[in-house]
């Protein structure tokens, strides 16, 4: 086993990017430091140096999850930006390929918040804010979109985003990008969007009142 000097400078990265791997593919309690140790070449007491427990090693982990999960959102929104009805189909779009592609496991957040009941553990917070993100830029989004329940339209789409993560790759049989636009549309076409033209309702012998509000699916 290669053995890389304790003050090589990158071998913080180079257990992260080892324990990142491992954790994703095979779960976080399942994987011990030893494992790590071996799979990186970096000497146990190295390892401990940049990350004192393995719990820090688990936070790290998922924090670099984060930074990038948001820093591919934001590009993909930024490519459609100004149409806000756009950037939320260009959004389903990338998670419909994120949960398509071969190797995908879910979401990290939620796999490793799963394996630890405590909730004051780093994993569980970590998923915690991560997913009180997603809710904030989602009820924004659907606030420039012109739904009359902001609030209620963004725990849906997270809803409908999150149990695409947990899809276990059923999904990407169907089309997962097909299957979650036409979600969210029906779930936006719920209610009426701000600054659509309303239509009175109707009444006749024989018909059921028209729902006023109603948009077309």
């Amino acid at each position: 086993m290669k053995t890389a000097h304790p003050d090589e400078p990158d071998t913080a990265k180079r257990v992260l990017a080892t324990a990142s791997r491992l954790f994703y593919a095979h779960g976080a309690r399942a994987v011990g430091v030893e494992w790590i140790v071996a799979e990186s070449g970096v000497a146990k007491t190295s390892l401990y140096r940049h990350f004192h427990t393995k719990d820090d090693l688990i936070a790290a982990f998922l924090e670099r999850e984060d930074r990038e999960f948001w820093t591919q959102w934001d590009k993909v929104v930024k490519a459609v930006a100004g149409d806000p009805q756009r950037e939320l189909m260009a959004l389903l779009d990338w998670i419909g390929q994120r949960v398509s592609r071969d190797g995908y496991r879910g979401c990290p957040q939620i796999n490793v918040a799963a394996e630890f009941s405590d909730r004051d553990h780093p994993a569980r917070k970590i998923r915690a804010r991560h997913k009180a993100t997603m809710f904030e830029r989602l009820k924004a989004l659907t606030r420039r979109i012109g739904t009359g329940q902001p609030d209620d339209a963004a725990y849906q789409i997270a809803l409908l985003i999150d149990g695409a993560f947990t899809s276990d790759g059923r999904l990407s049989r169907v089309g997962a990008t097909r299957i979650l636009q036409s979600a969210a549309r029906a779930l936006l076409g719920g209610e009426r969007v701000r600054g659509e033209p309303s239509r009175a309702p109707t009444t006749s012998r024989g018909q059921r009142r028209r729902v006023a509000g109603s948009a077309p699916q």
